[in-house]
């Protein structure tokens, strides 16, 4: 829902109709598990099983639709959300990979990126813009941080469920830290002034 949201604000951004907004806030909320679904061979993907994945992503779009001053006055309650979700995500999508083909850096790392930046990289693309994750803001890099975190733990033989809660306040507690201190990893323009 919080992911889905975030689409229909892009989309209302770009004066969208309903229809715009429906369709970006869905792809949104749903395209991060859908990837990550095909990545693993996991078929049909879980959205086109469960209806009701698709029915909190349109629900939410057309909501946003009729009350978007409301979502927009509180959109620094909705990045916190969207924190949570990052964080939550990440895990989720880690762990169906963990369940699926054991201990495997490389099967967690990209189910658990793409389940939680999947959704927000496309928005992205459908109203051509360059993906925020790629240009600013530890997003992604936070999500790495846990999954690096949960394989380690689980490494180690640490217990799943305690793992996977612990992981999830990391990851939402670093992605809260760079919202509030603005910490971006450097670009190569930057990059290039430090070094000199």
């Amino acid at each position: 829902m919080v992911f889905a949201v975030t689409g229909a604000l892009k989309a209302i951004q770009y004066k969208m109709d309903m229809v715009g907004v429906i369709i970006l806030a869905s792809s949104t909320g749903l395209a991060g598990g859908l990837i990550r679904d095909l990545l693993l061979d996991r078929l049909p993907p879980k959205i086109m099983l469960d209806p009701y994945y698709l029915t909190i992503a349109v629900l939410s779009g057309i909501i946003v639709f009729f009350l978007h001053p409301f979502f927009k006055e509180r959109e620094t309650l909705f990045l916190k959300f969207d924190a949570i979700g990052l964080g939550v995500f990440t895990v989720i999508g880690s762990s169906i990979a963990y369940e699926m083909l054991g201990l495997n850096f490389l099967a967690m790392s990209l189910a658990g990126i793409f389940t939680a930046i999947g959704g927000g990289i496309v928005r992205d693309v459908f109203v051509k813009e360059i993906p925020l994750v790629f240009i600013k803001e530890l997003y992604a890099s936070a999500s790495f941080l846990g999954i690096i975190i949960f394989f380690i733990l689980l490494y180690f033989d640490f217990n799943y469920y305690i793992s996977m809660v612990f992981c999830i306040i990391i990851i939402t507690l670093f992605r809260l830290l760079a919202i509030k201190y603005n910490w971006n990893l450097p670009t190569k323009i930057e990059f290039k002034k430090r070094i000199r």
